[in-house]
């Protein structure tokens, strides 16, 4: 058994270095929620110096609030600003003698993509436009999941250690009690529960069937790295591998 851990980086929380020796993927911030070209430079060549898959994590452009506002832009404008984001990391990481992996969308951008097939479409038209190779991460199940098979990339299914879930598998609301788990000891649970049995346990008590094929760790948190570390070497002493799809 396998499975992929993976990270946002470039957002300022300076524990970017540490994380990528504990991860299999990265998920670089483009600049239009957090970073800027020193900081994914940075990341880049952490990345390639321990072998982790390098993402770019395009979001709207929104970072007064760290691309968490809900927006409403047409189809195009969404786009071009997509392929704008990857084209600059990737211009980055090619520069630091490494290759882009996949996209991974951040925020509320990921958020309303979830159950927006318009905007999934045209996040993933400019994947696909981009580099037809390049692998997409989308919550489990959901319509962005869907829109990138429809599309022809290779789709990676993405679940969240931290994150509370609904019963139809999205993700609760930030907005909403439950949103976030904050005990270490439930969040370990949930990622072994989705990782070997394929199913978490949602904020009603039901419980949700997910195919868990990368499990999301948040590197802004207070304990992000210490809690990294426990999720890696828990899965490890379990038999389970930790390796980029």
């Amino acid at each position: 058994m396998q499975i992929d851990l993976n990270a946002d980086l470039g957002e300022g929380a300076g524990n970017d270095e540490a994380l990528l020796g504990l991860v299999s993927s990265a998920n670089i911030a483009c600049g239009w929620h957090a970073g800027d070209a020193k900081t994914m430079r940075e990341c880049a060549r952490w990345a390639v110096a321990n072998g982790v898959a390098i993402g770019a994590h395009p979001s709207f452009p929104d970072r007064e609030n760290f691309g968490r506002s809900t927006m409403h832009l047409p189809p195009e404008e969404i786009y071009a600003g997509v392929l704008y984001q990857i084209g600059a990391l990737a211009a980055i990481v090619k520069g630091e003698g490494g290759q882009l992996a996949h996209v991974k969308p951040h925020g509320q951008l990921y958020n309303q993509a979830v159950k927006d097939p318009v905007l999934a479409d045209a996040i993933v038209a400019a994947v696909k436009a981009f580099d037809p190779g390049l692998k997409f991460f989308g919550l489990a199940g959901s319509g962005m999941i869907a829109a990138a098979e429809r599309a022809g990339l290779q789709a990676v299914e993405e679940v969240f250690a931290d994150r509370g879930y609904m019963p139809d598998g999205s993700l609760v609301p930030r907005s909403q009690p439950g949103a976030l788990i904050e005990d270490e000891e439930q969040s370990l649970g949930q990622t072994l529960s989705l990782v070997r049995e394929h199913q978490v346990t949602a904020i009603d008590g039901s419980t949700v069937a997910v195919n868990a094929q990368s499990v999301c760790l948040h590197g802004d948190g207070a304990h992000a790295l210490a809690f990294a570390r426990r999720i890696r070497d828990r899965l490890t002493a379990e038999g389970i591998a930790i390796r980029a799809h």
